[in-house]
């Protein structure tokens, strides 16, 4: 969408009481790459300047994008500009056409997962501390320095998205939030190791938020088509063990549905 709707769009969101918002992460949009596209982390800054209360992040940031240092200074600025609201998000990173089409590179499953790691241990790192050192396969820092610190302590949430086993331990190692997609029955495979993957660390697999992303595009279902539909969509996922849901927003032919389920659906679930 054009700037100004943007804006509108996520101030509508605040006004109607949603909880946070959301954008991504890539060069190509997978559903739509022949149509426009802003930069991810610029765009949040503006949006927080724009919002108040309403929580907001990247789903989410795109590992192969940006080296981990860069990143984390990004989050530390959204944190300041939003007073607080930030939710951190990272993931490995995986469409492989917008990495072709800009010359980044994509290496193989396994470097992928372990630069994730890395990046992961590196921003929480430098979001908790002032100087961190790391000594690492794919990155390397030596008494860097992180000022000024996040308005958050000990720092903002971190929404981790993983899919697999390997990626899965990271998130239990360090997440405050996990996010998904894929079908039900992947969605309770993933949980169901997520659990296992805490029980390997010694956490407490409840300290853990179970978000999932509903792709409209790559669903057979469209929670903007009534109050019902949402409610059925959003009932499917909490039986499969998720807390958060993290929708694509509505056409502007659904905004009606947008604040029925806003003044109707949400308040109910919450209760």
């Amino acid at each position: 969408m054009p700037w100004p709707k943007t804006l509108a769009r996520w101030q509508l969101f605040e006004r109607l009481g949603f909880d946070s918002a959301w954008d991504c992460d890539h060069f190509l949009q997978p559903s739509r790459p022949d149509g426009p596209y802003f930069e991810a982390w610029t765009l949040l800054a503006a949006l927080a300047a724009g919002t108040r209360r309403i929580r907001l992040g990247v789903l989410v940031s795109c590992n192969t994008f940006r080296h981990p240092a860069l990143l984390a200074k990004e989050a530390v600025t959204v944190d300041h500009v939003s007073n607080g609201r930030l939710e951190l998000g990272l993931g490995a990173g995986w469409y492989r056409p917008e990495h072709e089409v800009f010359g980044l590179g994509f290496p193989e499953p396994k470097e992928l997962v372990g630069r994730f790691g890395e990046a992961v241990e590196i921003v929480d790192s430098l979001l908790r501390n002032e100087l961190t050192s790391f000594e690492g396969r794919y990155y390397r820092l030596r008494e860097a320095p992180s000022r000024p610190a996040p308005v958050q302590k000990p720092r903002p949430p971190l929404t981790l998205a993983a899919h697999g086993p390997r990626m899965l331990r990271i998130v239990a190692r360090y997440a405050d939030a996990w996010n998904s997609f894929g079908t039900l029955e992947e969605l309770r495979s993933r949980n169901a190791l997520l659990d296992e993957a805490c029980a390997e660390v010694g956490r407490d697999p409840g300290e853990i938020s179970r978000g999932v992303y509903h792709w409209v595009a790559r669903s057979d279902s469209d929670p903007w088509t009534s109050a019902a539909a949402f409610q059925e969509i959003v009932g499917r996922y909490r039986e499969a063990g998720f807390d958060q849901f993290i929708l694509d927003h509505p056409r502007d032919n659904q905004l009606a549905v947008l604040e029925q389920v806003a003044a109707e659906v949400v308040p109910a679930l919450r209760g």
